[in-house]
């Protein structure tokens, strides 16, 4: 992987990376836990399709703002060019911050996955890359390394390359659970959608009524046998306070005492009610939603023969 330290070769790489569609992009900070950290690296791939290395670049940038300057102004601020991290926010601090464009952040489309489709336990991405991509024995021991020394050791250019290689396979691959997350509603084929959710309905229903119970039922052990922890489990109690006043009191309030309480409330429909033929005296702002509802026929049926 090629390793850059002078500002005359790291020009000249961003200058080439200003004509890229997509660039894979992480950074190593020394002083993180600090108030003032430094960027240290920056890593970036432009090809995806590289497993070996040889496509990614780690920039030098400790101490040297000009360049990092340069990187923003060139590659971050660019929109025609989308840059993928993972848990961009915490890169982007350092690179651009909200003056960056086209930022695309692996962790938030991991999030986006319905849990079948990946059922983690975490959205780390060790995790990711372990069981998406299946990538073994991921050491992530030098991220909290010292970079602000330098030489960096052998340990730390490796993990910092390596880093680029499962960003981009795992960017790879949560695009092809997006595609299967999020179909084309016109192509769907809803005879193999209605069976397997006919098929998921009762086994739903059926689990949920047992995890509802079980729940319940390991809350009032707990509590009857003092119990806070179990192995798996733990139980907290928590007080909410309600804090309730009567229309007419909060009304002659307001206005004994000049407080502004102009804001729109929503009428229910046993308001509306008691309110009958005065609520024509009231100037209404009406909103209309359509909402959709899929129900079985059969338990249509059902109520339709009672």
């Amino acid at each position: 992987m090629p390793y850059l330290t002078s500002a005359r070769e790291i020009s000249a790489i961003v200058a080439e990376y200003t004509n890229a569609k997509t660039l894979w992009i992480d950074t190593e900070v020394a002083d993180y836990k600090s108030r003032n950290p430094r960027l240290s690296l920056i890593q970036v791939l432009d090809n995806p399709k590289d497993m070996s290395g040889d496509r990614v670049y780690l920039l030098d940038v400790l101490d040297q703002p000009n360049i990092i300057a340069e990187f923003i102004e060139k590659i971050m601020i660019n929109s025609a060019i989308e840059k993928v991290f993972h848990n961009a926010s915490y890169d982007l601090k350092l690179l651009g911050n909200k003056k960056a464009k086209n930022i695309t952040c692996t962790l938030d489309m991991a999030k986006k996955i319905p849990y079948y489709l990946l059922p983690l336990p975490n959205y780390q991405l060790k995790t990711i890359a372990t069981s998406l991509c299946s990538f073994n024995n991921i050491e992530k021991q030098e991220q909290t390394s010292d970079w602000g020394k330098r030489p960096l050791t052998e340990e730390q250019i490796e993990y910092a390359y390596l880093d680029c290689i499962y960003l981009a396979q795992i960017h790879s691959n949560l695009l092809d659970l997006q595609a299967q997350a999020s179909p084309d509603p016109a192509t769907e084929d809803l005879i193999s959608l209605s069976s397997r959710y006919s098929q998921l309905e009762q086994q739903y229903k059926l689990l949920n009524s047992e995890f509802e119970h079980l729940q319940e039922r390991m809350k009032k052990a707990m509590q009857a046998q003092n119990i806070s922890e179990t192995a798996y489990y733990k139980l907290t109690s928590y007080e909410r306070t309600t804090v309730k006043a009567t229309f007419t009191e909060l009304a002659r309030l307001a206005q004994s005492e000049g407080i502004n309480l102009d804001f729109p409330i929503t009428l229910t429909q046993k308001l509306k009610k008691d309110l009958g033929s005065n609520l024509e005296q009231l100037s209404v702002d009406i909103e209309k939603t359509t909402s959709w509802r899929l129900s079985s026929k059969t338990q249509e049926s059902d109520i339709e023969d009672e």
